[in-house]
């Protein structure tokens, strides 16, 4: 599985979806995640890969982790998952 199937399949489970119906245009908001939804996403893209999320939940727009898009974050996991080899 890549990364950006991973990290749909992990956007869909928490939206309750079928991750062909999560696409790279997609927000957060389009999805019907909410912040505990979003710290939960983050929670498991971080178990997912075994990477830390820069992520501040008391202020997401303050985060160093792009979260605009489905394709912004897998963007940024998969620099993140390369950043760590």
């Amino acid at each position: 599985m890549t990364i950006a199937e991973n990290v749909t399949r992990i956007l869909a489970a928490q939206a309750l979806i079928e991750p062909s119906d999560v696409k790279p245009d997609h927000t957060l908001d389009d999805l019907g995640i909410d912040s505990l939804g979003l710290v939960e996403s983050i929670f498991a893209i971080e178990e997912a890969f075994d990477i830390n999320v820069p992520f501040n939940a008391n202020d997401p727009s303050d985060s160093a982790f792009d979260i605009s898009s489905v394709a912004a974050i897998i963007a940024a996991v998969e620099t993140l998952v390369k950043d760590q080899s």
